[in-house]
């Protein structure tokens, strides 16, 4: 699954396709709490603020439980009602049908009361599944596991180098629009047209907004490639003998054991060539690989 995609900041407002806005639920007139970031100097990102729904105070009980339930009427409330006697509160949830249609499997983000409770939720439920009991007569297993959403927001530098610089207060989401001027403003600049790569991380419910470096200079392409062993290899050997830097890679069939699609988005700000140098260089190269290589979009986004 593609959790990606490419957005140019309009004054100080980036604004989030309503897929990835929808994946995340987030509404207009919705709060999210933010977090800025500043990356290394190394490397093509600048900034990156990072947005969650919950406050960071709150990171420490998050957990993900994921309740696998008998496809019955009624099997959702009994879990509900599991959850809510032991006063953990549903945060953001996802429900769906197993392949089988025998069994739904309910992905939840819960605020436990405190951190280590999980490993108590599924004691108890086994405990009462072993006895029988009709509480839970509808459930099947429940398998409990820390968000870890914490580890974003260590103190200093965390373990990619960057380094955490302001915590902000709620912002409210506008016409899709996240405006970033209000709380980090003084320290971002002016900011109008540079892009900007929004990430998510649907499990966490995590959304990434990162901004990138002045000198960085982004090309997207895209190239139908052969699907089988080595396929990709030989087409990103070419690009890393250009001193390309790639920030993103994604690859789809066209037909199977046939054909695929690739699409690179790369940072060409350190190379010797030039985007048109590039564009020229590719059809040559590939023709000179094993298969058949096709470019298909070539888009310089600066």
């Amino acid at each position: 699954m593609k959790i990606w995609e490419f957005a140019k900041v309009k004054g100080s407002k980036i604004k989030v396709d309503n897929w990835m806005s929808d994946t995340m639920g987030l509404v207009d007139g919705g709060c999210v709490y933010s977090t800025l970031f500043k990356h290394p100097e190394q490397g093509p990102k600048d900034y990156e603020i990072i947005l969650s729904m919950f406050p960071q105070e709150n990171y420490r009980t998050l957990t993900h439980v994921t309740m696998y339930l008998d496809d019955v009427p009624g099997s959702s409330a009994q879990a509900a009602d599991f959850l809510a006697k032991k006063e953990i509160n549903i945060l953001n949830s996802i429900s769906l049908n197993g392949i089988s249609d025998t069994v739904i499997v309910w992905k939840l983000m819960a605020d436990l009361n405190f951190a280590g409770e999980g490993e108590m939720l599924v004691d108890a439920f086994n405990s009462l599944k072993a006895k029988g009991d009709t509480s839970v007569s509808k459930i099947r297993r429940i398998d409990v596991k820390p968000a870890e959403i914490g580890r974003l927001f260590k103190s200093g530098y965390s373990s990619n180098g960057k380094q955490e610089i302001r915590r902000g207060y709620p912002m409210t989401i506008t016409d899709g629009c996240i405006d970033v001027s209000e709380q980090y403003g003084d320290i971002l600049g002016d900011i109008d047209g540079k892009n900007t790569l929004i990430t998510i991380d649907a499990d966490s419910w995590i959304m990434s907004l990162t901004i990138f470096k002045p000198d960085t200079s982004l090309v997207k392409v895209g190239i139908t490639i052969p699907d089988c062993p080595g396929g990709i290899t030989q087409m990103l050997n070419v690009i890393a003998g250009w001193n390309v830097n790639l920030i993103s890679v994604f690859s789809k069939i066209k037909v199977c054991y046939q054909s695929m699609y690739l699409e690179l988005f790369m940072d060409i700000g350190k190379s010797k060539m030039s985007a048109d140098d590039i564009k020229k260089a590719l059809p040559e190269e590939m023709a000179k690989l094993n298969g058949v290589y096709e470019l298909v979009e070539f888009a310089v986004m600066n």
